[in-house]
């Protein structure tokens, strides 16, 4: 008589792996949320106004945990915190758990009611019914204790985790933002170059002191963000203490994000002023350099 085959093994340790990498899909996108989130954020932008392909979320915790040296020794300075809070968190549940489960077991010992009396009551015929459906609850308890347990453990070790991810990406999408606001950017210095009729704001290509007509324009709002704009819309470096650069934040669904760097001396709360300009029928031109020009 041949022995049965021994079941193999496969499918487990694949559903396993698919497991894994489910969870490290999830966690990777709720980093990449985080982290563009807070990024524009700073830039006074609402991430999901701006129409991002849902994988690029995956890519972007790259630069978080694996950026350069100091980012990844802060990621795994930060888990093996995490972890010491994991372990820190069950010791607390399990001694918290175990007071209740004494207490418990002591108000179940100890009947409130002598027994002559809840004969001749008929409340305390109820509660003797109670405290009977509570011990045989206790006793069902003891079967479900390793269930309970585990899920409880799973739930903390999810909570930190996340909790851990979310202050990364949170603390390097404000890091970035602010170092590419500043005199220090990263982000592409622009020339955006638009029809006369398009545009308020913008100076003249043939008489750069000229202001631009308003006449046909309609304004509802705080009229003093268009007034501290007008005359300021080209980059200007000859005052090296107060330079004046323009960057391209972003291009997406139609418009184009413009900003004013941060002065070097820029308040810590202090944000950049962004302008949307949508692209139009007539088309533009639009030049994007990594530094400014030395042409004056």
């Amino acid at each position: 008589m041949t022995q049965a085959p021994q079941p193999s093994q496969e499918p487990n340790i694949l559903g396993k792996f698919a497991s894994v990498v489910g969870l490290l899909g999830i966690a990777l996108f709720f980093a990449g949320w985080i982290y563009r989130w807070s990024y524009f954020y700073f830039f006074q932008l609402e991430v999901t106004n701006l129409d991002f392909p849902a994988q690029s979320f995956l890519f972007v915790p790259l630069q978080i945990f694996l950026g350069d040296g100091w980012a990844v020794f802060r990621t795994v300075l930060a888990f093996i915190l995490a972890i010491i809070a994991i372990q820190l968190t069950l010791w607390l549940i399990q001694l918290i758990t175990k007071a209740f489960v004494n207490t418990f077991n002591q108000i179940l010992s100890t009947r409130i009611i002598p027994a002559t009396e809840r004969r001749r009551s008929w409340i305390a015929k109820q509660l003797n019914s109670l405290v009977n459906s509570l011990a045989i609850f206790s006793s069902q308890q003891l079967r479900s204790v390793e269930f309970l347990r585990s899920l409880v453990n799973e739930i903390v070790i999810v909570s930190w985790v996340l909790i851990v991810i979310f202050w990364l990406a949170r603390w390097q999408g404000i890091a970035d933002a602010r170092r590419d606001a500043s005199q220090n950017s990263t982000l592409p210095v622009v020339a955006l170059i638009t029809p006369e009729e398009k545009f308020a704001l913008g100076r003249k290509l043939d008489d750069v002191f000229a202001d631009p007509p308003l006449k046909g324009y309609r304004i509802l709002g705080d009229r003093g963000l268009f007034d501290d704009l007008r005359g300021k819309e080209d980059t200007d470096i000859s005052n090296p203490n107060q330079p004046r650069v323009w960057r391209i934040l972003l291009e997406r669904g139609g418009w184009i994000y413009l900003f004013q760097a941060l002065p070097a001396n820029a308040k810590a709360n202090e944000r950049p002023l962004v302008l949307a300009v949508q692209q139009g029928d007539k088309g533009h031109v639009l030049i994007r350099s990594p530094e400014v020009s030395k042409t004056k």
